[in-house]
């Protein structure tokens, strides 16, 4: 259920005593009913628009594949949608890695101009489509193609195969307006290596709907970019 709370606040309850939170009662911390989420006076009942919600399995289906009028679909270039498709985000799969190039180091500034990226070389897989990785950083590219519409961002968080064997995968915000094939990198910390298959699932990407649409969406150099 959600319930009107002081301050302009809702919040959705689990009761197992048919209990309610009536206007200007605070919000139980533990007893029969558990709040379930807190959001802005945008949040309705359950079924509905969330604003600050993570989408979940279904929600981004009908995004990928009926979209929103006008727009291109939330994810293109899959490779299998439904092995893909979690309960609560979107994997993205390996395409292509890259080690950076010795002596080719970046740098970032206050301004755009003072921007200058460290320089990478790709790596080819095998014939059997697989590639031992040293210990170190590495560039990697995902095969699917990214379309957050304005009402939406992104975050991207590793699979929990990659924790677990050593290995750590850092991304960036998925802004709304963003458009295009992304990359993260990814660190072997193992002594020892590790292994990946072109088409491995690396990474989870989760949606959240913002509270307005943007009027003016992402328009960084990225824009567009690996497509």
């Amino acid at each position: 259920m959600a319930e009107w709370l002081q301050g302009g606040l809702w919040v959705v309850t689990q009761s197992h005593s048919q209990q309610t939170i009536r206007h200007g009662e605070a919000a139980p911390i533990f007893g029969p009913s558990v709040p379930l989420f807190l959001g802005t006076d945008n949040i309705t009942e359950r079924g509905r628009k969330l604003n600050g919600a993570a989408l979940d399995r279904a929600t981004i289906r009908n995004l990928i594949l009926a979209g929103n009028p006008g727009q291109p679909p939330l994810a293109e270039k899959l490779l299998s949608l439904e092995e893909q498709l979690q309960p609560n985000g979107l994997d993205l799969s390996l395409q292509a890695v890259s080690r950076f190039r010795p002596g080719t180091a970046g740098s970032i500034g206050r301004e755009q101009a003072q921007r200058e990226l460290s320089e990478t070389e790709p790596l080819d897989f095998g014939p059997d489509g697989w590639l031992h990785l040293k210990p170190g950083p590495y560039l990697v590219t995902f095969n699917e193609v990214v379309n957050i519409p304005p009402d939406l961002m992104a975050l991207g968080r590793p699979r929990s195969s990659l924790l677990r064997s050593g290995v750590s995968l850092h991304t960036a915000v998925w802004d709304a307006g963003y458009r295009g094939r992304s990359q993260a990198l990814l660190t072997v910390h193992q002594p020892d290596g590790y292994r990946v298959q072109q088409g491995a699932r690396l990474m989870q990407l989760v949606f959240f709907r913002l509270t307005n649409p943007v009027e003016t969406g992402y328009a960084g150099r990225y824009q567009g970019e690996n497509r």
